[in-house]
Parts: C-alpha cells; sequence; structure tokens
C-alpha cells in the first residue's frame, strides 16, 4: 500500500518561479534555465510512490537536489507545483493547522547536525517535540522513555550532549524523531557526520530497528555503499531530477543510463548481493526414492548430485552420483548414503560472506530459510558471474562445476 505519492512534484527558487516549469516540459536543462531566466531548478517534476513500511533512498552527489526533496515531503520548504499525496490525501492542499498536526503525528525528522539542545538532558532533548504538542509530563516522559530504550540509549537519559560520542548523539536525534511514533521517518545524511565505522554500526542498528517497528523511511544519502546497504528502493538524482528509481540489484545490473553506470561502475558487488540473487533451482529426492532411481534423476538434470529433502521441502542432506552408485551394487538405501554434513547458508547472506566456505568445499552450498526449508542452491560459476557484472547470472553453471 502507497504511504506516499508525488506526481510531478517541481521546486523552483527565484521570482516568479512557474514562468521555468514550460522550459523544463520542453527539455531545458538545469544550467540552461539559470542562465536565461536567473531561476534555480531545486527539484524537476519528481515522481515516485514509496509504500508503507519500505525504506526509500534518495539519492545523489552534492546539488543533486535530494535534501530539497525531502524537505518538500513534509512541506518544510513549499513546492512550486506537483501533487503529492499521504495515504491519499493531498498534503499540498492542507492548511496550517492540518500541516502542524501533519508534521507532528505523521512524520518525524532525523537531521545530519543532530540539532540537540546542549542545555537539555537526553531525556529532555527526545521528548521535546512531544512537550511543544502539549502532551503532559508523564505521558511525553513515558514515550521518550520508550523511545531511548529502542535505541539502546537507556541509562543514559540524564546526561547532557557533550558526555555523549558522536554515534550516541545521533541516536538521540533518532530517538526523538521516533518518540511520538511516527508513520514516516524522514532522515536527511543523518549518519554522514559519523566516523566510517560508528556509520556502519548505525546502518545495522537502523535496519535491526526497522526489523521491528516496520517503520517508512525516507533516507537521504549521498554514499552509494550507504543506499545499497539499507535501501529496499534507491532514486538517484541528477540535477534535480530523478534518473533512475529501482532496488538495489537493479540500480546495479540495470543502470538506466550512462551516468548511472559511471555512478555505480567502482561498487564491489560482493557487499551488496546475496545468495538470493545469485541461487539456482535445487534438484531433489525424497527418502522413499531408491539409488537407481536418484542416480535417473542425475542423469535427467545433468547434475552429479541431489538433496534430499522431505515432503515439506526441508533440508535432510545430499546424495552424489558416487555413492548412490554404489548403493545400486551393495543394497544400500538412500538414507544409508545420505550426507548429512551440508554447507547452508541464509538467502540474506552476502556473497563476500560465502566465499570462504566456498573456496573449501567442492559442494554447492544450500540456500535455506529460517525453517530450514530449502530455497536453492550457490555455486561458484553463478557468484563469478554476478561479480562480473552478468544480470543473467547464468555462465554456464551447472551444478557439477562448483
Amino acid at each position: 500500500m502507497a504511504i506516499i505519492e508525488a506526481k510531478k512534484l517541481t521546486k523552483i527558487f527565484g521570482n516568479d518561479p512557474k514562468r521555468a516549469i514550460p522550459l523544463m516540459d520542453q527539455g531545458w536543462s538545469k544550467e540552461k534555465i539559470l542562465a536565461e531566466t536567473k531561476l534555480t531548478v531545486g527539484v524537476n517534476q519528481a515522481e515516485f510512490t514509496i509504500e508503507a513500511g519500505q525504506i526509500f533512498v534518495i539519492m545523489g552527489l552534492s546539488g543533486s537536489g535530494k535534501s530539497t526533496l525531502v524537505r518538500l515531503l513534509n512541506r518544510l520548504i513549499e513546492p512550486t507545483s506537483g501533487q503529492l499525496l499521504f495515504e491519499g490525501k493531498d498534503v499540498m492542499k492542507m492548511s496550517a493547522e492540518e500541516l502542524r498536526t501533519f508534521r507532528r503525528r505523521n512524520v518525524g525528522m532525523v537531521f545530519q547536525k543532530f540539532a540537540l539542545f546542549p542545555h537539555r538532558t537526553v531525556i529532555q532533548n527526545v521528548e521535546y517535540g512531544l512537550e511543544v504538542q502539549g502532551i503532559n509530563k508523564k505521558k511525553r516522559r513515558e514515550m521518550a522513555m520508550q523511545s531511548l530504550e529502542l535505541v539502546g540509549l537507556k541509562g543514559w537519559e540524564n546526561s547532557y550532549p557533550d558526555q555523549l560520542s558522536g554515534g550516541m548523539q545521533q541516536r538521540v536525534g533518532l530517538a526523538r524523531g521516533l518518540a511520538n511514533d511516527p508513520d514516516v521517518l524522514l532522515m536527511d545524511e543523518a549518519f554522514s557526520a559519523l566516523d566510517p565505522l560508528i556509520r556502519k554500526d548505525m546502518q545495522d542498528e537502523l535496519l535491526e530497528l526497522q526489523s521491528k517497528m516496520k517503520k517508512t523511511i525516507v533516507f537521504i544519502t549521498h554514499d552509494l555503499d550507504e543506499a545499497l546497504r539499507i535501501g529496499d528502493q534507491i532514486a538517484l538524482m541528477k540535477d534535480g531530477s530523478i534518473v533512475q528509481i529501482g532496488t538495489p540489484e537493479e540500480i546495479l545490473m540495470q543502470p538506466a543510463n550512462k551516468y548511472v553506470e559511471r555512478f555505480v561502475e567502482d561498487v564491489d558487488l560482493s557487499k551488496v548481493l546475496t545468495a538470493s540473487h545469485v541461487m539456482e533451482k535445487a534438484e531433489t529426492i525424497t527418502l522413499d526414492k531408491g539409488p537407481r532411481v536418484a542416480l535417473q534423476f542425475m542423469k535427467e538434470h545433468g547434475v552429479s548430485s541431489l538433496y534430499v529433502v522431505d515432503k515439506s521441502m526441508k533440508l535432510l542432506g545430499l546424495v552424489t552420483a558416487e555413492d548412490a552408485s554404489g548403493a545400486v551394487k551393495d543394497g544400500s538405501t538412500l538414507q544409508d548414503i545420505m550426507v548429512t554434513d551440508v554447507p547452508t547458508t541464509s538467502p540474506d547472506s552476502l556473497l563476500n560472506e560465502l566465499f570462504e566456505l566456498m573456496g573449501n568445499i567442492r559442494l554447492p552450498v544450500a540456500v535455506i530459510n529460517e525453517s530450514g526449508r530449502l530455497k536453492g542452491v550457490v555455486i561458484k560459476g553463478a557468484v563469478l558471474a554476478a561479480l562480473a557484472g552478468n544480470s543473467d547470472m547464468e555462465a554456464g553453471a551447472q551444478h557439477e562445476s562448483a
């Protein structure tokens, strides 16, 4: 379900800004409009849909319009034209009072510079927005404490900002944004002021929080690795325009134009693509079949091993062609020859986490979900094809080549 819809959302800075709209319709560039009209295009007719519970990343280089765009979503910057819908209601048509309520109850915001009051304690900073809303002291203190617990700052509530590290200060900012339980959380370059290691920790914590809260998050960044790591959908901006929207895999493997290609060319795909991106169909057999049937299945599918599963596709083990041939000769069953020590991984495992495992074994790696059901297999050929940028991820990947 869509929670936010933007239709030709536009922001132009300068006198009589609407005179630039027909020029944009004619395809004039941001530079040409500035040179001819002295008007600056901040956002050029942006169109996108954000689903509830999604992390939607808006990224681009400095000056691309991403921070302007996020401020249009709660009208901190007033759009020049276009339509903005929140759960079907037109934000552009909200009265001043409706807009204040919308900002207080539906949208939270986390800034790059933390924006904490140095004279207020941690919990006083977190409950500030609730105080402005007129929520009584007992209730807002309770809500603020719940928010601090969420971000791992219980026990620091009476400290002052200058007593905290940069990462902890950003957690306070995040807690403040979450305190009134907003439907949408806007995060503008929220982690960019942090050291790289702390930044990665905050990304991990955000993903963990999201797994619990299922919030809709609009996250602004200029860092492609960060966007790929946390985004469900990514909107890539250039000169005020959105040049591509897609999943991390789509942005990497199917760039829309030369600009996107150059943007992603240096990305380490092994840190982005997961086992689910490269896994292939697993050829399976159940224990009620015999070794002769197993050999026939292997011949039909051109593989040298089969995964043994139960009726619900739960992985039990693996049988090889060599062992099946021996079983035919000595009358053994599949149960007798089944290998139970099968290398496994989860669908969400990054490829770089599989290198060591795959380097030490000859068998494919089985991909299983939390309940142990077999989802597919990862073989070396498919991994190499993916890292080479082969979007088809085929590369002659037969199971026996692993």
